[in-house]
C-alpha cells in the first residue's frame, strides 16, 4: 500500500510540474511614465506632402511600406536572406532549440533494447561441483529501462530553464533581424550621403578651378598678383583633396554594405532616389514606454533570460533533496544462442534507488548562491535594457523634432552663401575687394553646402533608428502577421541550412 501512495503522489507532482522555482513577478519599469515633453520634443514634423503612418504603430509599419526606395528595398531583401550574422543568430536560435529537447528527455523513461553475450572462467577451487564446466556462457536479449522520478522538480527546472534561453535566442534572432533593416537602410543612405558631397565638391572644384585659370591669366598678363593666384590655388587644391577623401569613403561605404548584404551588388539593381528624396515616414506615434515591452525584442530576450535564471533558481534548490531513480529490466537469459526463447527462459529485475546528498564540500550551497547571484544580475541586465530602450526612443523623439528647422535653416544659409560668393566675385572682377574676399566666400558655400546634405542624412538616419527603436522592421508590408520570433527561416540559398520546427512549452 505504502508502494503505490508513493506512485501516486510521484504522479500528482510529475503532473503538476512541481519546481522549488520562485515565485516569477516581473521587475517595476525603471522608467518614468511617459516619454519626454516640451521643448524640442513638441516640435513634430510637418513638412508639406509628407508621407503619413496614418497613427499606425511602428510595429504594425512593414519596411517596404517604410522605404520608397526601390533600390533599398531590394537591398534590404537581399541582406535578409544572405547576412552571415543573421544567419549565426538563426543557428543560435536552432541550438538552443536542441538543447531545450536534450533537457526536457530527462522527464521521461529512457527505454533501450540490449543484447549480450558473456564468457567466464571459473577456477576449480570456486566451481560449486568438481563436474561444473570451468567456462561458462550467458546470453542475454531484452529490454532496459530507466527513469528519474522528479519528485522536486529539479529537471522540470532545468527544462524550464532551457525552453526560457531557447526563447530568449528566438528575441535575439528577431533584434538582429530588426537591427539588420535599420543597418542596410543606414549604410545606404551613407552612401547617397557621400555621393551628394562628391557632387558639391566637384563643383566647387569645377568653379574653383575656372577661378584658378583666370587669376593666373591675370598674373601672367602683370594685371594679377602672386597672392590672388596662390589663394585661387588653395581652393583648387583643397578641394582635389576633399575629392580623393571622399572618394575613398564612398568606396568604403560600398564595402560596408556590400558586407551587410551579403554578397556583392547585383548589376540588376533598381534605379535609387536621391538623398533628398527618400520619403520615410515621419510621424510614427511613440506611444507610451511601457508599450516597448511588447516591440522591443532586446526586452524581451532579457525577460526570457531572467526567467531561465529564476528556473536555474528551482534546480539548485532541488540539489539539495533526495534523488529518486527507477532501473529495470525484462529479457531472456540462456547459456545458448538457441535457447534465449525457449519457456522458462525469462528473466527480469527491477532496482530502484534514492540517493541523498550528505556532504558535498559546500557545492550544492554555492550554486544556489551562484543561481540567486544570475538572478540579480539578469534582473539587471532587464531593466538596463528597458533604461535603454528609453533613452534610445527619446533621443530619437528630441531629434525628430529639431532636424526639420535645422535644415530649413541650413538651407537659407547655403542660399545666403551662393549669393554672398556671386557678389564677392562681382566686387574683385571690379576691383572693389581682393581675391580674399571671394576664397572666403567659396570655403563658406563649401562648408555650408556640406552641413546641409550632412544634415538631410542625419535626419533620414535618425528616422530610421526610431523606427526600429519603436519595434519597427520585422514584418516586410503593412497588415502582414507577424511571424512569431522563432519561425522557421528559407534563407533563399541552397547550401543555408532551414530552421527547424520551434519546441513547445509543453
Amino acid at each position: 500500500m505504502q508502494k503505490h501512495s508513493l506512485i501516486a503522489v510521484a504522479v500528482a507532482l510529475l503532473a503538476a510540474g512541481c519546481t522549488l522555482a520562485p515565485h516569477y513577478e516581473r521587475p517595476a519599469e525603471p522608467t518614468t511614465a511617459t516619454f519626454p515633453s516640451g521643448g524640442v520634443y513638441d516640435q513634430q514634423p510637418g513638412a508639406p506632402g509628407a508621407r503619413s503612418a496614418n497613427g499606425q504603430s511602428a510595429a504594425d509599419i512593414g519596411w517596404r511600406e517604410f522605404f520608397v526606395d526601390q533600390r533599398l528595398q531590394e537591398l534590404i531583401g537581399i541582406a535578409l536572406k544572405n547576412n552571415r550574422d543573421l544567419r549565426v543568430s538563426v543557428l543560435n536560435m536552432q541550438a538552443s532549440a536542441a538543447q531545450y529537447r536534450i533537457v526536457r528527455a530527462g522527464l521521461f523513461p529512457t527505454l533501450d533494447a540490449a543484447a549480450s553475450e558473456s564468457r567466464q572462467r571459473t577456477p576449480a577451487d570456486l566451481r560449486v561441483s568438481p563436474l561444473s564446466p570451468s567456462i561458462s556462457t550467458t546470453y542475454s536479449v531484452g529490454l532496459n529501462a530507466s527513469w528519474e522520478i522528479d519528485f522536486f522538480g529539479r529537471v522540470q527546472s532545468l527544462k524550464d530553464q532551457a525552453l526560457a534561453t531557447y526563447l530568449g535566442t528566438a528575441q535575439a534572432r528577431k533584434a538582429a533581424e530588426i537591427a539588420l533593416v535599420s543597418q542596410v537602410a543606414n549604410q545606404y543612405l551613407t552612401l547617397l550621403e557621400l555621393d551628394d558631397l562628391q557632387k558639391v565638391t566637384q563643383d566647387t572644384l569645377t568653379t574653383a578651378q575656372e577661378s584658378f585659370r583666370i587669376t593666373k591669366v591675370q598674373f601672367d598678363n602683370g594685371t594679377g598678383s602672386e597672392l590672388d593666384l596662390r589663394q585661387a590655388q588653395t581652393v583648387v587644391e583643397t578641394a582635389q583633396a576633399n575629392l580623393q577623401s571622399q572618394a575613398r569613403l564612398l568606396a568604403q561605404a560600398e564595402n560596408a554594405l556590400v558586407l551587410l548584404v551579403g554578397e556583392p551588388l547585383p548589376d540588376d539593381l533598381p534605379k535609387g532616389l536621391p538623398l533628398n528624396d527618400q520619403s520615410l515616414l515621419t510621424d510614427i506615434p511613440a506611444g507610451l514606454p511601457s508599450d516597448l515591452l511588447t516591440r522591443r525584442p532586446d526586452i524581451m530576450e532579457a525577460e526570457e533570460n531572467l526567467l531561465a535564471a529564476n528556473a536555474n533558481i528551482g534546480a539548485a534548490r532541488a540539489a539539495f533533496f533526495p534523488k529518486v531513480s527507477l532501473t529495470g529490466s525484462f529479457g531472456t537469459l540462456s547459456p545458448t544462442l538457441g535457447g534465449l526463447f525457449k519457456p522458462g527462459s525469462a528473466a527480469w529485475s527491477f532496482a530502484p534507488s534514492i540517493t541523498l546528498p550528505i556532504f558535498e564540500g559546500g557545492q550544492n550551497i554555492a550554486n544556489l548562491n551562484l543561481a540567486n547571484i544570475e538572478k540579480n544580475v539578469q534582473i539587471a541586465t532587464y531593466e538596463k535594457a528597458i533604461q535603454t530602450a528609453f533613452r534610445e526612443v527619446a533621443d530619437g523623439l528630441a531629434a525628430r523634432g529639431t532636424y526639420d528647422q535645422q535644415i530649413q535653416a541650413l538651407e537659407r544659409d547655403t542660399a545666403a552663401e551662393q549669393r554672398r560668393l556671386d557678389l564677392s566675385n562681382l566686387r574683385y572682377k571690379n576691383g572693389v575687394d581682393s581675391y580674399l574676399s571671394v576664397l572666403t566666400a567659396q570655403t563658406a558655400l563649401y562648408a555650408a553646402q556640406s552641413s546641409l546634405v550632412t544634415a538631410r542624412m542625419e535626419r533620414l538616419q535618425n528616422l530610421v533608428t526610431l523606427y526600429q527603436a519603436l519595434g519597427g522592421g520585422w514584418i516586410e508590408h503593412t497588415g502582414d502577421q507577424p511571424r512569431p520570433a522563432d519561425a522557421p527561416v528559407d534563407y533563399g540559398a541552397a547550401s543555408a541550412p532551414v530552421a527547424a520546427s520551434a519546441p513547445t512549452a509543453g
